[in-house]
């Protein structure tokens, strides 16, 4: 799901200066800033996810928990049904 702000981030061209990624590897693992971070309640669902390692194109797997332990992220009903 990309939201209005990723979009305009990527249209004016400053997410790798803004985040340190290129547009693709943008992620809130191992940044330079401490970004907010937030994840769909199913996440808890699954035994293993995938999420963008920092490079485009390259993806770490890991257990939710795991994941929502590292970013800190607050769990909601973002995506669509």
């Amino acid at each position: 799901m990309k939201t209005n702000a990723a979009r305009l981030l990527d249209a004016l061209g400053i997410a790798q200066p803004l985040t340190g990624y290129v547009r693709g590897g943008v992620t809130v693992l191992g940044s330079k800033k401490d970004y907010p971070s937030h994840a769909d309640e199913t996440i808890e669902l699954f035994d293993i996810i995938s999420v963008s390692a920092g490079t485009r194109g390259t993806q770490i797997l890991l257990a939710p928990a795991d994941y929502l332990r590292a970013t800190k992220a607050k769990l909601g009903p973002i995506a669509r049904r």
